[in-house]
């Protein structure tokens, strides 16, 4: 067989292959959308319309899912690690144990959602919208939730280890023993959280406004609270060892020097 011959050969078994893949993706996609499946890993379903679907345990990883409405959906044990949700709806869903591991989620929406142990470790959620959301011991660990809304959120005994909330609204959270150590929450807005017992160790809260937050027994030693707001802020039995109070509005009133 000439040289070729044997190229074009090799050429056209590559395009069946890639063809047959192609096909089979759509299949798959058509199958999703249709209900006939729960497993559509890595498939392109942008803008995909999901509302008030049950698709517990379904499988998504990887999925290009931008722009898509799951609004109401169930998701209970869905799969979204390494997906790209970029502006999703999620609002109202039931996202229990639910995965977005490594998932790029800018400017999704979880409004009032259930995410209670789902695990969120290394999410991009930036700009997220997570109002009222439900987020009882849900992993955050180095995830990016920079200038994101989670107004009114429960975070009771969640895990924000390395977490980045640069500039997060966070007023009226409940933090109640979460895991920050070592979270960036520089310049964000903690008015009347509750963090009581919560674990701040090295966390960054310079520029933070804490006004009337609920401090109770948290463990701050080595936080840097500098030029921080801690007007009527309670900290009764919290760990202070080594803070950096420099240029603090104090609970009394006066500015820590």
């Amino acid at each position: 067989m000439s040289s070729s011959r044997f190229l074009g050969c090799a050429l056209a078994a590559v395009l069946v292959v890639v063809l047959g893949s192609t096909l089979s993706r759509a299949d798959g996609e058509a199958d999703f959308l249709a209900g006939k499946t729960k497993s559509c890993a890595a498939c392109a379903l942008e803008k995909a319309q999901l509302k008030r679907r049950d698709l517990a345990g379904v499988d998504l990883a990887g999925a290009k899912l931008m722009r898509a409405v799951f609004h109401r959906s169930r998701l209970i044990g869905a799969n979204f690690a390494g997906a790209d949700l970029a502006g999703a709806n999620l609002n109202k869903t039931d996202l229990k144990n639910a995965s977005f591991a490594n998932a790029n989620v800018p400017s999704g929406m979880f409004y009032e959602s259930d995410l209670s142990v789902a695990n969120l470790a290394g999410a991009n959620l930036v700009e997220a919208k997570m109002g009222k959301a439900r987020l009882v011991r849900t992993i955050f660990d180095n995830a990016k939730l920079t200038e994101a809304i989670l107004t009114g959120a429960r975070l009771d005994d969640a895990s924000l280890k390395g977490a980045e909330l640069q500039r997060a609204n966070l007023i009226g959270v409940t933090l109640r023993r979460a895991n920050m150590e070592g979270a960036n929450l520089e310049d964000s807005g903690l008015i009347d959280a509750v963090m009581r017992e919560a674990n701040l160790k090295g966390a960054n809260l310079s520029g933070a406004d804490l006004f009337g937050a609920d401090l109770t027994g948290a463990d701050l030693t080595g936080a840097d609270l500098s030029e921080s707001r801690l007007s009527r802020a309670i900290l009764t039995d919290a760990k202070l060892d080594g803070v950096n109070f420099k240029g603090a509005l104090m609970p009394d009133g006066t500015t820590h020097e």
